[in-house]
């Protein structure tokens, strides 16, 4: 099927995530809903499975919903700093856990 136009099901599909995701985005402002024709069924862009994809690849990194949602407003220049800022912030508390896990590790050999 082609990406430019598709249902929500095959839009869901393409991503990796359940129709409900999809919704759930929608519901809290992550994603837009197309307007439903009178022919029944809304369809996707490739816009929307790109975004659908950055929401699920930032999940991935740990970025909460809050923070996808500010990455997701920043869309012109002028917020590269906030965009660093979130990045860096993501980057510290990935690296605290990290440095955890080495703990708890050293801690399980000596064990």
């Amino acid at each position: 099927m082609s990406v430019t136009t598709m249902t929500i099901s095959v839009l869901a599909s393409q991503a990796g995530v359940g129709v409900e995701t999809v919704r759930y985005y929608q519901r809290t402002g992550l994603m837009t809903e197309p307007v439903k024709p009178s022919s029944g069924y809304r369809q996707y862009g490739h816009s929307d499975l790109n975004r659908l994809l950055f929401i699920r690849r930032a999940k991935r990194l740990g970025f909460s919903l809050k923070d996808i949602r500010a990455l997701l407003a920043l869309d012109t220049d002028a917020n590269c700093q906030t965009t660093r800022d979130l990045a860096v912030a993501r980057l510290q508390d990935v690296q605290a856990r990290v440095h955890d896990l080495q703990v708890m590790a050293k801690a399980w050999k000596a064990w």
